[in-house]
């Protein structure tokens, strides 16, 4: 299979949302994260949605993205080898229930890669006002689908800043994930795809069993961060990246590494799962 980089600039169909008090407080609830910020409706601001909370908001367009592509020569064909490989935030705010948000989106790169295609998708979310509340970039690994036409877009793409070579340790943080997890996570989100509730689905694409969502791995670092190094106040964080690059089992452990604190503010950090692999390399978050 093949996909040819022309098809970066490709427009997505534009989708309102409304964000809802249950959404965006089952999601904290799916990753275990007890802050009052998202819980507490008696504060005078009112309660927040969890930061990662835009992941749940794109995936209904990601989720059946062929029907969402305006294209009539987009090979939707190669997206059924993707896999999740890159995640990039700006938070331009934290979303609140009651917002009512405009969800743009485009193909924003295409290049090649060592075991196939990456593939970006770039959303854009906008609200009533038509200011800006925040811009994700998620990146597809289509593989062993072949990239004609060169890399395009790349170079437009958000930067991914890597920790120094002498970055270590400044704290780990274990976290044992429960076997109902993926269930839990897919159920509170509305990020469903089977290789997180179906034994028998995910033994059938090669996998050892059920995985947890990458997205939930990434939360739980983001959940940590908060707590530890924003002192608590979610709306300190302004940008999260990292790459997804190996598999959480149900009921194992994972240790969240946060690695340096950059001068700019940027933290960065890794996730490791069972046997010392990386669930996730070259995590980075900015705080304010």
């Amino acid at each position: 299979m093949r996909i040819e980089s022309r098809h970066v600039g490709t427009k997505l169909k534009e989708r309102i949302v409304g964000i809802e008090w249950r959404d965006t407080m089952n999601f904290a609830a799916a990753v275990g994260d007890d802050n009052p910020a998202y819980f507490d409706d008696e504060q005078k601001s009112g309660v927040v949605a969890p930061p990662m909370t835009a992941v749940a908001v794109t995936w209904p367009i990601l989720e059946r993205i062929w029907e969402n592509i305006e294209s009539d020569d987009f090979p939707t064909e190669v997206l059924m080898t993707q896999v999740h490989y890159t995640e990039h935030l700006r938070l331009h705010r934290l979303m609140k229930p009651g917002d009512r948000l405009t969800i743009s989106g485009k193909v924003a790169a295409i290049v090649p890669h060592r075991a196939g295609t990456h593939c970006v998708i770039r959303l854009d979310a906008v609200d009533a006002k038509r200011e800006a509340v925040f811009t994700e970039h998620i990146g597809a690994l289509l593989r062993g689908v072949d990239c004609e036409g060169g890399a395009r877009g790349d170079d437009e793409l958000p930067d991914m800043p890597a920790a120094a070579a002498s970055a270590g340790c400044v704290w780990k943080s274990k976290i044992h994930i429960d076997p109902l997890m993926p269930f839990v996570y897919d159920g509170c989100t509305r990020i469903f795809f089977p290789i997180h509730t179906s034994k028998r689905f995910a033994r059938s694409v090669g996998l050892p069993g059920i995985i947890l969502q990458g997205t939930a791995t990434l939360a739980l670092a983001i959940r940590e961060i908060v707590d530890r190094e924003a002192g608590g106040d979610p709306a300190k964080i302004k940008e999260i990246g990292c790459r997804f690059t190996g598999m959480v089992l149900p009921n194992s452990s994972i240790y969240i590494i946060l690695e340096q604190h950059a001068p700019d503010g940027c933290l960065h950090f890794h996730v490791e799962s069972k046997n010392g692999n990386k669930a996730i390399s070259g995590g980075f978050a900015l705080i304010e």
